[in-house]
């Protein structure tokens, strides 16, 4: 692997097998995302210096537990300013994913930014999750958008019943925090539940999750 920019260091301590292009992609969000913020406020100000740990390598939590095939389709349900969506399609560049939002302004933003990196395998809509009705995926991905109830409502009609990812069944995967047991019994799902801590040692991890429910 070609060295990292110094900004990458959190990231490259976690994933050595990045190529020089795709460090060159996560490297160039940093003043990307700067910049849009500026603009169209996308990312709290106080977190925008923390990019690549609050947002990035966070989303990337999700790369460290599940391995995507070749071809898979993942639809990123209230991508927002591209979280966990755009780190994603950077670190999986032969999976397809389709990033929606009710909020045009935001995909404005994240459409600059995946063409301003050169990423290929992004498709963006303006969008509810649950008007899309012509459309099946293997997973859908989400990051504290909605409450799990409400996620698994949208995402479940919008899933395939097998996934390319042979190791997976299709299902929701979902990034959220504290204490999810009220959440979790009201949503009448059984998630596997899996600690970001376990994954990622740094303080901001402790009690961040990834919830897979699969059908």
């Amino acid at each position: 692997m070609e060295k990292a920019p110094q900004q990458l260091e959190l990231i490259t301590k976690y994933f050595s097998d990045f190529t020089g292009r795709q460090l060159e992609q996560l490297a160039a969000l940093g003043a990307l995302y700067k910049e849009w913020n500026e603009k169209i406020n996308i990312i709290s100000r106080k977190d925008i210096d923390a990019l690549f740990e609050k947002h990035v390598l966070h989303s990337l939590s999700i790369a460290a537990a599940f391995e995507f095939e070749k071809n898979t389709e993942i639809i990123d349900i209230g991508t927002g300013g591209g979280f966990p969506g755009i780190p994603l399609a950077i670190f999986f560049p032969e999976v397809k994913f389709h990033l929606v939002d009710s909020i045009g302004k935001k995909l404005k933003v994240v459409q600059a930014i995946a063409d301003s990196i050169g990423l290929k395998n992004v498709t963006i809509q303006h969008i509810r999750a649950e008007e899309i009705k012509d459309r099946k995926f293997d997973f859908a991905v989400s990051r504290a958008v909605a409450s799990l109830k409400e996620l698994w409502k949208w995402s479940k009609p919008l899933l395939k019943k097998q996934s390319v990812t042979k190791e997976f069944s299709p299902g929701l995967i979902c990034l959220k925090g504290g204490d999810l047991a009220q959440e979790i019994h009201e949503s009448n799902t059984r998630p596997r539940v899996m600690e970001i801590s376990e994954l990622f040692h740094e303080p901001y991890f402790k009690e961040k999750y990834i919830l897979y429910v699969f059908r």
